[in-house]
């Protein structure tokens, strides 16, 4: 095969390689600039843009300012109409809202500071969001962090009275659904929590559940022993006089009773160090 061809064949795939990964770019390009679709919502409210919205109670297409007492119906965030170059708005008078891309969202540190990848819940401030640190609806996840350079600090009324806390925008990638704390990881297995939160009826902290092993694994030993001294001390004296029968029953019974108050006490307090200790 004559030299010229060996190249010309070695050019042609070269060229045709970098057509490819031009291509390539080209299209991934335009994937990441996909216009913004939004949709249309009615609503009675005067919305700031970066609001977080839920629809209205027994409505399908009218959104309101969403809070903690609404945040299962979370549906997206307010944005201009002109940021959305494609709308499947279908009338006028309508808010435009996103349902997913990444958008700018009024949040608040109430829940505490806001790091990028965390979560973000309604808040009990109407359309301005918190971080979640609980199992709830969130509105996506953060992609900065907050307080930042649009925080403003504003005094507000709590259940603990008035607070000050840091309101402004955050970028956040929209993506509603729910999100599920995991566990802290602790000394205590997670079985062994999962019950003892029960028969306490809240969150129990590590340090009362020590203690109230200590105590069950102490009255475990201190029944044992009870018992073993008993079944060995009547065999022994049964032994020793079969005519001695009436009095090791008085004996049995008395300790049995013993032993179940013994139980009963340490059950008592294992339940007072889980339910007031925590």
């Amino acid at each position: 095969m004559p030299q010229s061809s060996i190249k010309h064949r070695w050019l042609k795939q070269i060229i045709l390689i970098f057509g490819l990964v031009a291509l390539l770019a080209i299209a991934t390009s335009s994937a990441s600039a996909s216009p913004l679709i939004t949709e249309g919502f009615d609503s009675t409210q005067n919305l700031n843009i970066g609001s977080i919205v839920s629809l209205a109670s027994n409505t399908q297409n009218n959104v309101v300012a969403a809070n903690t007492s609404n945040s299962r119906a979370l549906v997206g965030v307010v944005i201009s109409s002109n940021s959305a170059q494609v709308s499947l708005s279908s009338g006028a008078n309508q808010v435009q809202v996103a349902t997913g891309g990444i958008n700018e969202v009024l949040v608040s540190d109430l829940n505490g500071a806001i790091s990028t990848g965390e979560e973000i819940t309604a808040s009990p401030i109407n359309g301005v969001g918190m971080l979640a640190t609980n199992n709830a609806e969130v509105i996506g996840s953060a992609q900065g962090n907050f307080p930042n350079a649009t925080a403003s600090k504003e005094t507000i009324n709590t259940s603990n009275g008035k607070q000050t806390i840091n309101i402004g925008d955050v970028a956040v990638l929209v993506n509603v659904g729910y999100y599920t704390k995991q566990p802290t990881k602790t000394l205590i297995p997670t079985a062994i929590q999962n019950l003892v939160n029960a028969i306490a009826g809240k969150q129990v902290k590590t340090l009362p559940i020590i203690i109230s092993g200590v105590i069950f694994v102490i009255t475990l030993i201190v029944v044992v022993s009870i018992v073993y001294s008993l079944i060995r001390g009547s065999i022994i004296s049964v032994g020793r006089n079969p005519m001695a029968q009436t009095a090791i029953y008085r004996n049995v019974m008395q300790l049995s009773a013993l032993v179940i108050a013994i139980i009963a006490v340490a059950l008592f307090a294992i339940f007072m160090i889980l339910t007031r200790l925590s």
